[in-house]
């Protein structure tokens, strides 16, 4: 099992909506946690699609000018689950 370090830190919620989540016994921290995890990596995605742009541009107007170098395998049968 992994260990991880927990730090203390200061959320402001909507009292309604967090006396909700205590009365159905809802771990606020772990939801917060998970929230954030997510929010995270979303993040970081966004920031590698932009890093990587001019790459992918790139590739692209390659395949236009060439053509897909698997276009033979994607339009066999089967093929369709290349685009999946």
């Amino acid at each position: 099992m992994v260990s991880t370090t927990k730090r203390k830190t200061s959320l402001t919620l909507n009292a309604e909506v967090l006396a909700d989540a205590k009365a159905l016994d809802i771990n606020v921290s772990a939801v917060a946690e998970a929230a954030l995890k997510n929010a995270v990596a979303s993040a970081r995605h966004a920031q590698w699609l932009q890093q990587n742009a001019e790459v992918f541009a790139a590739q692209a107007a390659w395949h236009e000018r060439h053509g897909h170098p698997l276009a033979d395998i994607m339009s066999a049968p089967g093929g369709s689950s290349w685009n999946a």
